[in-house]
């Protein structure tokens, strides 16, 4: 199954140029933790991921909805979202049916809580906060 793939980080953490070599070595997911906790990531990082589950679930760890839950809004399940989180880093793999409202609230909710992000399924496109 294809997915919408953007990706949210820490815009202190690598320049635009240095971007590609410091992703390859991000995306080998090797840091010592589990990657479906948000209290691993930069607080900034960490709200902007609590206010993006509220629309789009995890399917994995602890923020992820109950059965009951699903039973009872059966589109919350087209809404289930496989995020891996670093210390610098929340990736989103989202249902490909669900890229229009994924990007527009991820790119929205990043400048709000001043992270930067990656376009991955679109051409990697780096936006970064306003003045930054």
């Amino acid at each position: 199954v294809m997915t919408y793939d953007i990706l949210a980080f820490d815009p202190g953490s690598v320049t635009d140029v240095d971007f590609p070599a410091w992703w390859n070595e991000q995306s080998r997911w090797a840091e010592s933790h589990s990657y479906d906790d948000a209290a691993v990531t930069t607080p900034s990082l960490s709200n902007f991921y609590n206010e993006l589950i509220q629309t789009f679930p995890p399917m994995n760890g602890p923020d992820s909805p109950t059965d009951a839950q699903l039973d009872q809004n059966p589109d919350l399940e087209d809404r289930l979202t496989d995020y891996s989180i670093g210390t610098a880093v929340v990736y989103g793999a989202f249902a490909w049916s669900q890229k229009p409202e994924a990007r527009e609230l991820f790119t929205s909710l990043a400048s709000k809580h001043g992270v930067a992000v990656t376009l991955v399924s679109d051409a990697g496109e780096i936006l970064r906060p306003p003045g930054q």
